[in-house]
């Protein structure tokens, strides 16, 4: 597990990394060795050992590179959420069991009404067009709108482990309305 403060791992979100402590770097080689796979856990706190969110984020290894001095690259696909509960360990990074967590899913009428409020909102917070697929589900057009507000962290905390996609939904969307996006000068760079 990979304790990161204030960061969620989103199903279908790329997230490039960085290894260069010796616990991380230990724990990629270990993964690479085996499935690829280790869990983004949110840090509750700073400090060495700090207590992690109970909802975390499954992300697979789909690039690596190694650098001649043991550090990596990392590029890591989001997969689904997992709830988790930390194991005990003897390697130098902290191990945790994961289980699937279960979303309760939207029926196809609140989904329809919900997908094009997200779209909205989402296009609303981004300044380039985005194309978005008929076909994306409301959980991660939920989890795109949450990637682009600027709300407290024990806010996106709770709306990350909500199993109900329409009230994850609705508590993003309301977030959205609380925390609209911060005006950018007209002569900023983009």
């Amino acid at each position: 597990m990979f304790p990161l403060p204030g960061f969620f791992l989103y199903p279908a979100q790329m997230l490039p990394l960085h290894i260069f402590e010796p616990r991380y770097r230990q724990m990629i080689d270990e993964s690479l060795d085996g499935h690829g796979r280790i869990i983004i856990g949110t840090a509750l706190s700073s400090g060495e050992t700090p207590p992690v969110l109970a909802v975390a984020g499954l992300g697979e290894i789909i690039r690596h590179e190694k650098l001649p001095d043991g550090r990596y690259h990392v590029w890591l696909l989001g997969l689904t959420r997992v709830r988790i509960e930390e194991a005990p360990s003897g390697r130098l990074y902290r191990m945790a069991r994961c289980s699937v967590f279960d979303e309760i899913e939207a029926s196809p009428g609140k989904a329809r009404a919900l997908k094009t409020m997200l779209s909205l909102a989402t296009r609303s917070r981004i300044k380039k067009q985005l194309t978005i697929p008929p076909l994306v589900s409301t959980s991660v057009l939920t989890d795109l709108l949450m990637q682009t507000v600027q709300a407290p962290i024990r806010e996106i905390e709770a709306i990350f482990a909500e199993p109900s996609i329409v009230e994850r939904a609705r508590m993003a969307l309301a977030a959205h309305r609380r925390y609209p996006p911060t005006p950018v000068a007209e002569n900023s760079p983009e």
